[in-house]
This record gives structure tokens, C-alpha cells and sequence, in this order.
């Protein structure tokens, strides 16, 4: 039966709660959450929602579970910009027993998959939920990434948009954001593994969601509607994006 992933949620429920009730998704038998179920604007709601598949579930970490952590253990201290106060937020909503869960997630997770055999799921890369690939990162700067990988397939995310791509003898998939894609177009992205890949695309109420984001308190919410419904980022400026950004991390 058919693996889903599910990365980069951000505390967007209406989007979570939309694909969990695809029927592709409800032919999976296991269900990857693939790191940063937050920060977003119904955090504590989705980690919740996300539990409550219990054992059908394969979690990892990713750099934003870390940074929840750090949050709720600050217990209120904000120091920086935007996304620092939005973690405040959304830690200051998880309870002690959503934190220490968060806290304990692995970095990755291997399962075998009919058709694709062995997969690694990863957040950034296989070596750090922070490293950035991209469908534009180039074959040498994959390479050390890949040098430890025995798996025919490694699914990542971190950087919001779908690619499928060959590199190394490694097919390196990116699942896409559940909650905050970086696609040109709203809904909710993800793949389906077994016994190939597609990466699928879910629609759902852009007015319910926007109305429960507004309704959060989440810190500029405005922003937030913007990059989800009203102009959300394309493929091919996010991809840009993140590659300077991984220069700049380089020099």
C-alpha cells in the first residue's frame, strides 16, 4: 500500500484537516509527517490532529520543531523579528506533553516502500534539517549530502516546492508544504509513495481558512493570508530564493 508525506505544515489545520479527508491519502497505510508542523497560526490543534493517527504515523523532526522547543522553554522571551514572535505564540499554545513530544522526534526515518524499496525521509537534507536542496541545487553540492545514503529514494522538504529529480543514483523527492507552499497557487501539497511517486495537490476553503487565521492571533496575520491566498511565492522565486540563501550559507 501507498506511504504519504506530509511536510511543512505550519499550523494550518483547515489545509491539514483538507488532506487527511483526500481519498488518496486515506488509501495510505502509513502516514510521514515529515517536520514543521509549526510554528503557524493552529499549532496546538495540529500536532493534536497529527497524533490522533497514532501508530499509522512515522514523525520527524524538522528545524521548526526545535525552534518550538526552544520557544516554550523560554517561556515568553522574545527576542527578533517575525518568525521569533510567531514561535513564541504557537509554543505558548503547546502543552507540556505536545513539547517533550516534539522534543524527542527523530531526524530521519527509513521505510520500505512497494515499488521504490528503502526510503529515507529527511526535513532539509540527509545530514541537517536546515540544509537546503532545491530542483536547482547543483550535482556537486548534492554530492556530500548524498556520500552516507544507502536508500534508493530520499524524500525531503524545508523548502515548500514539489521537485522529483535523479541525482547521484539517488531520486531525491520533495514533497512539497502541506500548509504554506511556495507553488504560484493555493492549496495543500504533498506526495504519494508506492509503487511511484506523485506529488499531489489538495484544495480547500480559502474564505474558512482565512477567516480561522485571522481568528488565531497569530503575529501578522495579514502577511501570513497574503503568501497563502493572495499572492503566494511561485515556484521559481522561492527556488531562487533559497539558492541564494544557500550561497550565503557557503561563503
Amino acid at each position: 500500500m501507498p506511504v504519504a508525506a506530509l511536510y511543512d505544515i505550519h499550523g494550518n489545520l483547515p489545509a491539514l484537516t483538507a488532506v487527511l479527508a483526500d481519498p488518496r491519502l486515506a488509501e495510505c497505510e502509513r502516514v510521514v509527517i515529515g517536520g514543521d508542523v509549526g510554528p503557524g497560526p493552529m499549532t496546538a490543534g495540529t500536532v493534536e490532529l497529527l497524533q490522533e493517527l497514532g501508530d499509522r504515523a512515522v514523525w520527524i523532526h524538522g528545524n521548526c520543531e526545535r525552534e518550538l522547543v526552544t520557544a516554550y522553554d523560554r517561556r515568553g522571551e522574545v527576542n527578533g523579528g517575525l518568525w521569533e514572535r510567531r514561535s513564541a505564540v504557537a509554543a505558548a499554545e503547546l502543552s507540556l506533553a505536545q513539547r517533550d513530544f516534539l522534543a524527542a522526534l527523530p531526524g530521519t526515518a527509513t521505510v520500505e516502500i512497494d515499488g521504490l524499496g528503502e526510503v529515507l525521509f529527511c526535513h532539509g537534507s540527509p545530514r541537517s534539517d536546515e540544509e537546503i536542496v532545491t530542483a536547482a541545487t547543483s550535482p556537486d553540492r548534492l554530492a556530500p549530502m548524498l556520500a552516507d545514503v544507502s536508500a534508493a529514494v530520499v524524500v525531503c522538504g524545508h523548502t515548500h516546492v514539489q521537485f522529483d529529480r535523479v541525482e547521484h543514483g539517488v531520486r531525491i523527492v520533495n514533497a512539497g508544504s502541506v500548509g504554506m507552499p511556495y507553488e504560484g497557487a493555493a492549496g495543500a501539497y504533498w506526495a504519494r509513495l508506492g509503487p511511484g511517486v506523485e506529488l499531489l495537490r489538495t484544495g480547500y476553503d480559502s474564505e474558512v481558512a482565512i477567516a480561522a487565521i485571522r481568528a488565531s492571533g497569530y503575529p501578522d496575520a495579514e502577511s501570513a493570508i497574503e503568501d497563502l491566498f493572495t499572492a503566494p511565492p511561485t515556484r521559481e522565486q522561492a527556488t531562487a530564493e533559497f539558492e541564494r540563501q544557500a550561497a550565503a550559507m557557503r561563503a
